[in-house]
């Protein structure tokens, strides 16, 4: 059974990346999101095993302990962590592996997979991300000023990426981001080497 693709996508807070991922899911056959691992309490209609595997703090720390994760990151006072176990979950179903995790945690995939594809959805401009943030109306100015900070350190690496989209219009991201795992699919299948680009219409 071959190897699933570990497809890694990231993006600044606001960098409309669920929305790519959802349309992307629509359209390209055999992907399997992977299921992280949360010490957060669950939201109101979240279910263990769908949107997060809810675990206690010492259920996370002991898995890190044994090295049962890809990556981990604390967050806001809570534990984040991709267990390798999605891995095998992949392989099994034959599909490939799409993580939606942060800079920091495609840092740490690419240590131990260091031929994951990375792809990062970067904004046109940081003042078109700032004016999405603000849009939301959702953070207080306090809030909404660590964000944008974040944002802009997180911009700062993309350069660390596989592959850079600029995420301007949904339609073009969504075909960009499909097209690149079709010709990763294919150039694994040949054998060849993979490219990198930052690509934009």
């Amino acid at each position: 059974m071959s190897e699933p693709l570990l497809i890694v996508v990231a993006a600044p807070s606001g960098g409309g990346k669920s929305t790519v991922l959802a349309r992307v899911f629509a359209e390209v056959p055999r992907l399997l999101f992977s299921i992280s691992h949360s010490t957060r309490a669950p939201r109101k209609g979240e279910q263990n095993g769908r949107e997060y595997f809810f675990v206690t703090q010492d259920e996370f720390k002991a898995m890190a302990a044994r090295d049962a994760f890809l990556e981990w990151a604390e967050v806001h006072g809570n534990l984040y962590g991709t267990s390798r176990t999605e891995i095998e979950r992949a392989r099994s179903m034959g599909h490939d592996l799409v993580l939606d995790i942060d800079v920091q945690g495609a840092e740490q995939v690419l240590r131990s997979h260091p031929s994951a594809l990375t792809v990062f959805l970067k904004p046109p401009s940081i003042e078109v991300l700032k004016a999405r943030l603000r849009g939301r109306g959702t953070d207080s100015a306090q809030a909404l000023a660590v964000r944008i900070a974040n944002a802009e350190r997180e911009v700062a690496r993309c350069s660390e990426f596989r592959y850079v989209v600029v995420n301007d219009e949904l339609g073009d991201t969504v075909r960009q981001v499909r097209e690149i795992i079709e010709a990763e699919r294919a150039s694994s299948v040949k054998g060849q080497t993979p490219g990198s680009a930052i690509l934009r219409d």
